[in-house]
């Protein structure tokens, strides 16, 4: 007998892969659900990945769900649910782990290495056996903090299922107090059909993108097929920083800085460029290494003074003194980059110290100098030891300048070159060996192609245990993060002094802020300020522990861990334990250096994979990710496990409703003006957001309750939804769904019904998430969200609960393209030209308007935005009575 199992990994990657079996095989386990939920705050990401699987035999089968995660991200939690029973991960120290680990291996269980390495993602993998027609639930959380680069964040997200799946949600939030000044989304899953599941809202500081393909737009992405989707979604985006002095935020006795200020003069550099020329070289490396330099070569600045050395066992200069990148100048060493070529052995100690020496030689007042280094192998000629390399270069540049190393491809010892950056204040990155290294090389430069600051101190009063707050340099698009606690807790505020060196003086920036100002974020992620503060001190404590030796070395090792353990972070000195429902089997989830094996020795390794062209310039040291399981060697003729299929995955439109007091409706003329807060307050309203095009800034306007109202109708689809308010109250009580003739879907606050002409089906609210497929109708019922597929038409009706308050809010996911849909929420987007102050044109006439605040009610977490409120009849080209109905 054969024994059919599934692989899911996840984010940067879900994936389930295919092998031996049958391709019908992997119908007999079925992913019938599977969320990504990503909360950024103030750049702190938490997402949450949940997967729910079916086996559809009629016996047990192993299930398997592997994640791939950014490198820079910490698991904070893993659990599975089976039969309503929890198992979870538990995080330990790796000494303690190792040992529950080894007296697992010596009860006969079998051991297994997994590894993959990739540029951006590393790997969790776990499995367990689940009973005939049973189902387990599969939850992930990991946490990071996105950094800036080249004047963005970014966030993404891949997907590859190689199935459809018929309930697929990635949902991201974005909250910054700041605001948010621009938002992209990009990638493969953004072209064709797929476009369209897509949704971007944006609200003054917050900011949503949704991504809900249904099963037949899973297949029509550019590179999708019947097997499902394949591509990547890339959110990008950048906050307002209107404030010189940064960005504080305080919460629950901790702080963080965001200090990124704008409107400086960019600071001469000296870059001297050192570039192994060495017989490991040849090829392609070469080949890239030279496109790239004569890009760098033409973007630089003619305030900048350059040098270029090549090396393999001998040291060459283009010219022994740095020079001014004048034209002349630069077409001279463009014809030297075209005359490199690859030869002998490599002498990364003469090389390194003939750059320093050429900075010694000339120093240029008033600049910022930068070493950047690029090899692909380890030292093999002249002077070899790495620490006595290491030894010589940091006296030789003795913290005056920092030293940046490119390792190219996975030959190179890229420990040793982590190191001697970190000691040097530099970061190593590596350099993939892939059609596109030149663009790698090319990134890293342009991150520190334009130094703004030098010699950067922040100071803080009444705080502790900050992280890491002096830099030596700070770059366009980047920016600094400091975080700490508050020493006092009934301190009222907190003071920052920022000293640095900008262009030719010192400058100096101070503030003062309140301990008291509320934190506007959900309540699972009040905490997030202390988890950054933890995340960035586990990671920085880690950096040191590379260069420290002794007690020092020990004692940077014992806070890390401590740290560790207390936010359950699994971080190069921890481990998770998962210790399944099988008798007790154990699997222990590490993570080690990229490159490294285990100290587990391997009984089994799973087929290689390799991952896809990742994203990314200067940040820290590349990771792995590695789990290492025991469980119970196999009865004899059970069946062994095998592949099932591949998903990838590394991140609403139209209206939403609110609740808000009541304002008269204002008689329209030309100028239409906005009801106000003195409106008469005898009813209350219902409130609508319309997405304007190419603005940041949405349009709402208000329904008076109660009203049977038409919500959505497209005539030639045969679909229409009506909705009957509350009375006096917030909401809808009912909201009814018409498809063609015969299709009748009721939604009522305690119950949904469903009737096809013959038979009829009822959902309660609370139920088990559950779905039904019928005549081109996909129903999705989650915990408090029906979510409605009717042809290209897609809606979610949201149950909310407010106390003993009870509702329901529409919100449109979909629509069709370039068909006019008529009711409330038929509108797709809108544009409108703000004239002066609260004036804006829409439609050619001149509209009054008032910036205002509301709830959101079209998501389960009702986030409060702002929006231009204007009046109906201004963004409806009618009146309120052209929009009700009489029969629901």
């Amino acid at each position: 007998m054969t024994r059919p199992a599934l692989r899911l990994i996840l984010l940067g990657f879900f994936l389930i892969s295919a092998s031996s079996a049958p391709v019908k095989k992997t119908q007999d386990v079925n992913i019938y659900s599977f969320y990504i939920n990503s909360t950024v705050t103030s750049r702190y990401a938490t997402t949450i990945i949940t997967s729910r699987v079916a086996n559809r035999l009629n016996e047990s089968q192993e299930i398997f769900f592997e994640v791939k995660i950014p490198k820079n991200a910490f698991i904070s939690k893993f659990r599975m649910t089976i039969d309503g029973k929890s198992y979870d991960g538990v995080v330990k120290e790796k000494a303690d782990a190792q040992q529950q680990y080894s007296q697992a291996v010596s009860q006969g269980q079998s051991a297994g290495l997994i590894k993959s390495v990739g540029r951006t993602l590393e790997e969790f993998k776990t499995s367990v056996n689940v009973a005939a027609l049973s189902k387990v639930t599969f939850e992930l959380t990991y946490e990071e903090l996105l950094t800036r680069r080249l004047g963005k964040y970014e966030l993404l997200i891949n997907a590859q299922p190689m199935q459809t799946v018929a309930d697929f949600k990635i949902d991201v939030h974005i909250h910054e107090k700041p605001g948010i000044s621009f938002l992209e989304v990009t990638g493969g899953l953004s072209t064709n059909d797929l476009a369209n599941a897509i949704k971007t809202t944006r609200a003054d500081s917050d900011a949503w993108v949704t991504f809900y393909p249904t099963r037949e737009q899973q297949t029509k992405c550019k590179d999708c097929d019947k097997n499902g989707l394949k591509g990547d979604l890339l959110i990008s985006y950048d906050v307002e920083r209107q404030n010189p002095n940064g960005e504080m935020k305080v919460s629950n006795g901790y702080f963080v800085h965001n200090f990124a200020p704008l409107d400086l003069q960019s600071i001469p550099k000296n870059v001297v460029f050192i570039i192994d020329r060495s017989g490991s070289m040849h090829g392609k490396k070469i080949k890239q290494t030279r496109l790239a330099l004569l890009k760098i070569l033409s973007d630089l600045s003619e305030d900048d003074h350059f040098g270029l050395i090549t090396f393999d066992s001998q040291v060459d200069l283009w010219k022994r003194e740095l020079l001014k990148a004048t034209k002349a100048n630069l077409d001279d060493a463009k014809s030297f980059v075209k005359k490199i070529t690859d030869r002998g052995s490599t002498d990364i100690n003469a090389a390194v110290l003939e750059g320093v020496n050429m900075f010694k030689r000339q120093p240029q007042a008033g600049s910022a100098s930068i070493l950047i280094l690029l090899t692909d192998g380890d030292p093999t000629s002249g002077e070899t030891n790495t620490e006595r390399i290491m030894s010589n270069v940091r006296k030789a540049i003795g913290s005056k300048f920092p030293l940046y190393c490119l390792g190219f491809g996975y030959d190179v010892n890229f420990d040793f070159l982590t190191k001697m950056s970190l000691e040097n204040n530099g970061v190593a990155r590596r350099i993939y060996e892939d059609s596109d290294a030149d663009l790698q090389l090319q990134g890293f430069y342009d991150e520190v192609a334009v130094p703004l600051l030098t010699d950067i101190q922040l100071n803080y009063i009444g705080v502790s245990n900050l992280t890491q707050n002096n830099f030596a340099l700070y770059f366009n698009g980047s920016e600094i993060v400091v975080s700490g606690q508050i020493t006092d807790n009934n301190v009222e505020s907190i003071s920052t002094e920022v000293i640095a060196i900008s262009k030719g003086s010192k400058v100096t920036y101070q503030n003062t802020v309140t301990t008291k100002d509320v934190i506007d974020v959900p309540s699972e992620h009040e905490d997030f300020v202390e988890r950054l503060w933890a995340y960035l001190t586990v990671k920085q404590l880690l950096d040191k522990h590379v260069l420290l030796e002794g007690p020092e070395k020990e004692a940077v090792k014992n806070e890390a861990l401590k740290l560790s353990l207390k936010y359950q972070f699994v971080t190069s000195l921890t481990s998770m334990v998962v210790t399944k429902p099988q008798e007790g089997d154990v699997e222990v989830a590490d993570k080690p250096k990229e490159g490294k094996e285990s100290h587990r020795p391997p009984v089994s390794r799973y087929p290689s994979f390799t991952p896809r062209t990742g994203y990314g310039p200067p940040g820290p040291s590349d990771y792995d990710y590695d789990l290492l399981y025991a469980s119970r060697p196999r009865v004899r003729g059970s069946r062994p496990s095998v592949r099932g299929s591949r998903l990838r995955v590394p991140g609403r439109s139209g209206y939403y409703a609110f609740d808000t007091p009541n304002r008269a409706p204002t008689h329209v003329t030309r100028t239409l003006v906005a009801p106000t807060q003195s409106a008469v307050l005898a009813v209350r309203n219902n409130r609508f957001l319309l997405p304007a095009d190419g603005q940041t800034k949405p349009l709402c306007f208000d329904v008076p309750i109660p009203h049977k109202l038409k919500l959505l109708q497209d005539s030639a689809l045969g679909f229409s939804m009506n909705g009957k308010s509350r009375g006096s109250k917030t909401g809808f009580q009912q909201i009814i769904i018409h498809y063609k003739t015969n299709h009748h879907l009721t939604i009522n606050t305690s119950s949904i019904n469903y009737n096809d002409g013959q038979n009829n089906v009822q959902y309660l609210w609370g139920q088990e998430p559950s779905q039904h497929e019928q005549e081109g109708i996909i129903l999705i019922l989650r915990d408090n969200e029906m979510d409605v597929t009717i042809g290209s038409i897609r809606v979610v009706i949201v149950l909310h609960k407010k106390r003993k308050d009870v509702f329901l809010w529409p919100a449109v996911w979909q629509q069709p393209k370039n068909v006019t849909l008529s009711g409330i929420l038929g509108k797709d987007k809108i544009s409108y030209e703000e004239i002066q102050g609260s004036t804006l044109k829409i439609m050619d006439n001149d509209v009054k308007a008032s910036w205002d605040e509301m709830t959101d009610y079209r998501f389960p977490s009702a986030p409060v935005v702002r929006c231009w409120l204007v009046p109906f009849q201004a963004v409806m080209n009618g009146e309120i009575s052209d929009f009700t109905v009489t029969q629901m």
